[in-house]
């Protein structure tokens, strides 16, 4: 099992679907889960603030991965695949203040652990190493600066036909949100201290795949040896 932490924008999701598929395990998108408990509240006209009725919704959501037209996982809720209604700036907004609350948390890390049970798995969130699966074989947190990343978002927006904020703004966002996901009270975002830290900022997308996947083999031949 492989645990890559990190902050907002950082490229965890890209970055895990490529390891994954070098690695041929099953990537798991914890960080879409909080998404779509943001989404199905909206649609349920649940505030994002309201974490009772946010957790007894997230206990109520059927949640699954299933392969795209690509081979990549895509979330579908309730059976229908939203993944695509998950991936906005609003959306990731939502899912960093829903996650702040303890019985969305509760509600679902059985959730994750049923679907990183099997092993063979990549997952990918804020707190896989630390909370969700403390004893991942590998555990990584990938970081980089707050520029780095919004210039990373404003290219995925822009790849996506999606309207692009002015880049201060979406540099301002990453700072704001970091603050919030490393203050919260419960499961805050750090890095694990039995784990590795890559700091992508100067690493192109390639580079990163390539190192995390060196990272993973060295501690896969470790085991084995």
């Amino acid at each position: 099992m492989v645990a890559i932490d990190g902050p907002a924008g950082v490229g965890k999701s890209t970055t895990a679907r490529d390891l994954a598929v070098r690695l041929g395990f099953v990537l798991v998108d914890t960080g879409a889960l909080y998404r779509a408990v943001a989404l199905a509240a909206r649609e349920a006209e649940v505030g994002w603030d309201e974490a009772d009725a946010l957790g007894a919704l997230a206990g109520e959501l059927e949640l699954s991965f299933r392969p795209g037209p690509s081979g990549a996982a895509r979330l579908h809720l309730a059976g229908i695949d939203r993944d695509d209604e998950l991936r906005t700036p609003q959306m990731g907004e939502g899912a960093s203040k829903v996650s702040q609350h303890p019985p969305v948390r509760d509600a679902l890390l059985g959730v994750q652990r049923r679907l990183g049970a099997r092993g063979g798995v990549v997952l990918e969130g804020r707190d896989i190493g630390t909370v969700v699966f403390p004893d991942a074989e590998v555990k990584v947190f990938l970081t980089a600066t707050p520029r780095a990343r919004a210039l990373r978002r404003r290219e995925d927006l822009e790849a996506r036909g999606k309207p692009v904020p002015p880049l201060d703004e979406l540099e301002a966002a990453m700072a704001a949100r970091d603050r919030r996901d490393s203050m919260r009270p419960v499961a805050p975002l750090r890095a694990a201290e039995d784990g590795f830290t890559l700091d992508s900022t100067n690493l192109s997308f390639e580079e990163v795949v390539d190192a995390l996947e060196a990272i993973v083999r060295r501690r896969m031949q470790q085991h084995a040896s």
